[in-house]
């Protein structure tokens, strides 16, 4: 995948302090962001946040970065978007197959349980990894829409 020009961050409370050190992260690469919140570790609900990434993602057509405690509860919110498919990564390895087997557009990480370092590394493989399409695009053809 060719370097995108903007990615779309979201996060929650538990995830900020990993959006943070991710988005200088990029600026550093020069990839403007797209930030959706939350800007602060003050505790708030995420859904509308990953509602609203999600859908810049869709707006901008560029890829995608969010954030939580975990990393599930924030996915799950991001899959229900039509169009979105969110993979949560804890691994290079999970980074690169939800690109190359799953065409991801959004990968999901835990900011309570992803060092910064980790998490560059996989933010690096997901964006320079590219959809291998072939038998792959036949399964993505057959996902359910979502809202």
């Amino acid at each position: 995948m060719k370097a995108p020009q903007h990615i779309v961050l979201g996060t929650d409370h538990a995830g900020y302090l990993l959006k943070e050190a991710v988005k200088s992260h990029l600026l550093k690469q020069k990839i403007d962001v797209i930030d959706c919140g939350c800007f602060s570790e003050e505790p708030c609900d995420y859904p509308p946040i990953m509602l609203q990434a999600a859908a810049a993602v869709k707006e901008h057509a560029c890829p995608g970065i969010i954030f939580g405690g975990s990393g599930n509860g924030e996915a799950m919110v991001a899959n229900k978007v039509s169009g979105i498919r969110c993979a949560r990564c804890v691994s290079e390895w999970d980074a690169e197959m939800g690109r190359k087997h799953n065409d991801a557009n959004i990968m999901s990480l835990g900011g309570r349980i992803t060092e910064p370092m980790q998490a560059f590394a996989m933010v690096d493989k997901f964006l320079s990894t590219d959809f291998e399409g072939g038998r792959h695009e036949k399964r993505l053809q057959q996902f359910p829409d979502a809202i």
